[in-house]
């Protein structure tokens, strides 16, 4: 029997399931288990590390004290995109916001391929109904 990778048990084995989902690894929970016993002097000395200047200790400290930053969301008004003529309008208005600056580069290229996505989506769809009506013209020959 062939095994395909990231597979090696056959379907139905029941001796080769492995460790439960969710369930965490031994080693890992002891490890915790250390840490949480000795999570409060841990602490308090790597903040006092940071106040004395240590740069690394600084640094962990500040990033638990501030969350690592968020792209703010970008109003953008785009047509409702159900064709790919309409999506070709919202293109055109993405690449006007972009030359205007109300969009950076790197939020236009997001934004741009989320319609590059859904432009697969609905040529697939057109694709589809195609060739159900060759189908249906094959039928009445």
């Amino acid at each position: 029997m062939s095994q395909v990778r990231g597979r090696p048990f056959a379907p139905g084995n029941h001796f080769g399931r492995g460790r439960p989902k969710g369930s965490r690894n031994k080693r890992s929970a002891q490890a915790q288990a250390i840490l949480d016993q000795y999570l409060e002097p841990l602490i308090k000395k790597c903040v006092g590390e940071a106040l004395k200047g240590d740069v690394r200790a600084l640094g962990l400290c500040l990033e638990r004290i501030l969350p690592a930053l968020r792209d703010p969301g970008v109003r953008l008004g785009l047509p409702q995109v159900n064709s790919l003529d309409q999506l070709e309008l919202a293109e055109q208005r993405l690449l006007r916001a972009i030359a205007n600056g109300n969009v950076t580069p790197a939020e236009g290229d997001k934004i741009a391929a989320i319609l590059d996505n859904h432009r697969r989506v609905l040529e697939s769809k057109q694709l589809e109904r195609r060739i159900e009506e060759l189908e249906k013209r094959d039928k009445k020959k």
